[in-house]
């Protein structure tokens, strides 16, 4: 088999190559959400905590 048939696959590489580009994409989308969102919840913890030691509520 050469490379050409791989990715030819039979006149389907359209849809299967697309499929692949759609799930890597995906991929590094959620990766990237997932990193901003837990950024996100921590800055929004130490806001609290801050805010508790400025009120005089830390222990």
């Amino acid at each position: 088999m050469n490379w050409a048939a791989i990715f030819s696959l039979d006149g389907r590489a359209f849809y299967i190559w697309g499929s692949f580009g759609a799930f890597a994409i995906a991929m590094i989308l959620e990766i990237i959400l997932v990193r901003m969102r837990s950024k996100r919840a921590q800055a929004g913890i130490e806001e609290e905590v801050m805010a508790d030691k400025v009120k005089g509520r830390a222990k």
